[in-house]
């Protein structure tokens, strides 16, 4: 089986090697389409994303010094710092357009999508809970979806003009 495979892939019809090759050509394609980002530019929705990780770093901190009580009891200070300090860090990292805070929001967007996958399949006891772990599901999928683009163009290296 393996002898015949190697035959194949010889006289090019494997079709699996016919397959990689098609794959990366498309590939080839979409990366030549991005553009490159213009020296401080920054595509939308990262602009949108470090505008919402820096309101939920806010909220964190406004809701402690407002007295929120979680589960009954004040939150201790580190329990408060540490997630502000990283969604404001991922905030002013996206504002910059940094490779690495799109990829910590990206991860952050992961958590959101299995969390409310498992909360649709468990835990949604009411259609209003129903709802809105749905509408947290299409938010965070949403972003996920159109950051992968953004991180391309973020990641891409200057093109030199063709001679």
């Amino acid at each position: 089986m393996a002898e015949e495979r190697q035959k194949r892939k010889q006289r090019g019809t494997d079709p699996m090697a016919r397959g990689y090759a098609r794959a990366e050509e498309r590939n080839q394609a979409a990366r030549e389409a991005l553009a490159p980002l213009a020296e401080g530019e920054r595509p939308r929705v990262v602009t949108i994303g470090a505008v919402v990780a820096g309101l939920i770093a806010l909220s964190i901190v406004a809701g402690y010094v407002a007295g929120v009580k979680v589960n009954g009891q004040t939150p201790r200070l580190p329990q408060v710092l540490a997630p502000a300090l990283i969604m404001g860090v991922m905030s002013w990292g996206m504002w910059h357009a940094r490779y690495w805070a799109v990829l910590g929001f990206q991860l952050i967007l992961v958590f959101l999508i299995f969390s409310a996958v498992y909360g649709l399949a468990l835990q949604a006891a009411t259609v209003g809970q129903f709802a809105a772990t749905l509408g947290l599901l299409a938010v965070a999928g949403t972003f996920f979806f159109f950051m992968v683009k953004a991180m391309a163009r973020i990641q891409m290296p200057q093109r030199l003009p063709r001679e």
